[in-house]
């Protein structure tokens, strides 16, 4: 009862003074060893954002290429290491970034996707997502304590998922979301039979609403 009464006080209070933004912005994940962490999550390329240290404590964070979202890790561990598992990393090629990764030397798994996708049900299936279907096509690797990463190709969100102004989180990002726009516009001036001298706004229109999960033009 007392959860109950605290919560829909909390509630009523936040109805009052608006939405708080409640951004997630780092993962501790548990290793043995600072020093053989550091080492690999620097050879994925990720960016070293701090290394403190105060006697027998240390914390370490690196943040992933275009990611808003950092991890943690240090000494002492927090939990038993290994134990973080199916932590997901969002990008627009997996094929691009499975090859990424195997040149940085990292051990990563075949392209799969799951039989009842795109959510994770019915078991994995072998190659890419039935005609590449947004959120459906993964790939899996782990770090030196076998903490799991999971890949996941994302190039059109669910709608809700995005709010706001339309950004992208790195140059390849933008690349890959203006070689779709492009590829959707050639069959867009198929359809109509036309050259489209506005293709610019019919750009824009695409990558807004492919990000934002809203109806693509035709």
């Amino acid at each position: 009862m007392t959860s109950t009464a605290t919560r829909n006080q909390d509630t009523t209070a936040g109805s009052r003074v608006g939405q708080i933004d409640l951004k997630l912005e780092v993962v501790t994940i548990p290793v043995s060893n600072v020093d053989r962490a550091k080492e690999f999550y620097e050879r994925l390329g990720w960016r070293l954002d701090a290394d403190f240290s105060d006697g027998d404590e240390r914390a370490v964070q690196f943040t992933p290429p275009g990611s808003q979202g950092s991890i943690h890790f240090g000494k002492p561990s927090q939990g038993a290491p290994g134990s973080a598992q199916g932590m997901f990393l969002v990008v627009s090629d997996i094929q691009a970034a499975r090859d990424d990764l195997l040149r940085r030397g990292v051990e990563v798994s075949e392209v799969f996707h799951f039989a009842k996708g795109p959510a994770p049900f019915g078991g994995p299936v072998g190659g890419f997502a039935p005609d590449r279907g947004s959120y459906g096509s993964y790939a899996v690797f782990n770090d030196p304590d076998g903490n799991g990463w999971l890949l996941q190709e994302v190039t059109t969100r669910f709608p809700g998922r995005i709010a706001g102004d339309t950004t992208y989180a790195s140059v390849s990002d933008l690349a890959q979301a203006l070689r779709r726009a492009e590829a959707a516009h050639i069959e867009h001036e198929k359809r109509t039979g036309e050259r489209d001298s506005n293709w610019p706004d019919w750009y824009a229109e695409y990558m807004v609403n492919e990000q934002s999960g809203k109806a693509l033009p035709l």
